[in-house]
């Protein structure tokens, strides 16, 4: 009997050491919410200025549902655990942050609290979130702040048992969330820190491209290595690769380019970046775009994945003569006219399929998505008036998708595995809506 007093006994100290590790692991770096602070006043420049940060973080994005209220949130955020209703931002007392102060909000930003201390799920970035500086965040508050109000109520997040639960949340964020503001590297000039602040906090750039475990969370190890995005089903490409989309052999007015028009010399944007660019990047200043195209050229190449691994496979494809044939008639027929007989492309219309990274890279799952749904660049100011293609999902069955794929991957110089039927049935069944 004493020893099994003894075991009980010693567990609970040991539950309670667990718990109290966890709690210490979710308060540490909390800010005192009644702590005195010199008013910054809500000056037209401060706004301004919370105005343009709020573009670089893509808020309203995220924060407005489809036909709904600019920033009064209800957008679902689809995850592998459930659907995360975003929150409403406007200054509604009741349902928005009208009774927030700048404390609370940097208390969400910074260590991913709300109002009533309560955990705030990370499909809110805050991992990110938590590198921007107080005085950042202090804008940001004050631009939402003088935004009309909005009554719109919360809606309540579809999480699956047990990812609904406070205590599984607290446990995640033990073990993957550790809060602290952007620290500038010493050995760094002004431009690349200013790029990676932009990149790691408010553009939260690692939240696409890091590939993530089972349990949601990003690796520090693979940082913007690269990463299938959950629900969408797209791949962000690694940044760090010279063999996906690394940048560093670019002129930095292309990568410039690229983010502000969202085409350049060298590549155009797809999938979820179109989004990005049209909604965040195409309004940031050219200074603060040079900074980040600096700090992207100077990514290091990846140390835990070998050029290999990441290398357009060498070996010719095991496709019979039969289907060869179809692919080369069936981009004579539907291809041919935009992107050349010789894939070359049009400039500044249609992209070249020759030595182009993307159509050759190991993730086949873009390629296939923009065939079946088509794609545009988004409209900017520096391009007005994209040229797309159409969606190509009701024309092309898996067979045919794939012959036509494989044909463009192996031709003008271009030389990588096949793209099987069956792998395009898998892409087909799980695209993006």
């Amino acid at each position: 009997m004493n020893k099994m007093v003894k075991v009980v006994f010693g567990l609970s100290l040991l539950i309670a050491g667990a718990a109290a590790l966890i709690w210490t692991l979710n308060v540490r770096d909390e800010s005192d919410l009644n702590a005195p602070r010199a008013a910054a006043g809500l000056s037209s420049d401060l706004i301004a200025r919370g105005a343009y940060l709020a573009r670089a973080g893509n808020c309203a994005s995220c924060h407005t549902a489809r036909g709904g209220q600019s920033y009064a949130g209800g957008r679902g955020i689809e995850t592998p655990f459930g659907t995360v209703f975003t929150s409403n931002l406007t200054p509604d007392e009741k349902t928005g942050l009208g009774s927030w102060s700048s404390a609370h909000f940097w208390r969400a930003m910074h260590n991913g609290r709300s109002k009533s201390g309560r955990l705030l799920y990370p499909a809110f970035p805050y991992s990110n979130y938590t590198q921007v500086t107080r005085e950042d965040s202090d804008a940001l508050f004050a631009y939402l702040g003088s935004l009309p109000a909005v009554a719109q109520p919360n809606q309540h997040n579809t999480l699956r048992f047990p990812y609904q639960s406070q205590a599984a949340l607290a446990v995640w964020r033990a073990l993957y969330f550790s809060p602290g503001v952007y620290q500038p590297d010493a050995s760094r000039n002004a431009e690349w820190n200013r790029g990676a602040y932009l990149i790691k906090g408010l553009g939260h750039c690692s939240a696409c491209h890091t590939a993530r475990n089972a349990l949601g969370a990003t690796s520090e190890g693979l940082d913007l290595a690269g990463g299938l995005i959950p629900m969408q089903n797209w791949y962000a490409p690694s940044l760090t690769s010279p063999h996906e989309v690394g940048v560093g052999d670019w002129d930095r007015a292309h990568i410039v380019s690229l983010l502000k028009n969202g085409v350049s010399a060298r590549a155009s944007v797809a999938g979820p970046m179109t989004e990005v660019v049209l909604r965040s990047t195409q309004y940031l200043s050219l200074e603060d775009l040079g900074a980040m195209a600096q700090f992207l050229k100077e990514l290091p190449k990846p140390l835990t994945r070998s050029d290999a691994l990441d290398a357009p496979t060498a070996a010719a494809p095991t496709t019979s003569s039969a289907t060869a044939a179809k692919g080369t008639k069936l981009y004579e027929h539907y291809c041919a006219q935009c992107h050349g007989d010789a894939g070359q492309g049009v400039a500044n219309a249609y992209p070249a399929l020759a030595g182009n990274r993307a159509v050759v890279m190991k993730s086949t799952v873009n390629l296939v998505q923009i065939v079946l749904n088509g794609g545009f660049s988004p409209a900017t100011e520096g391009n007005p008036r994209p040229f797309g293609m159409p969606p190509f999902v009701l024309v092309l069955g898996d067979n045919e998708l794939s012959a036509v794929l494989t044909h463009i991957r192996n031709s003008w110089g271009n030389q990588a595995s096949e793209i099987t039927a069956l792998e395009v049935n898998r892409i087909r069944a799980n695209r993006a809506p």
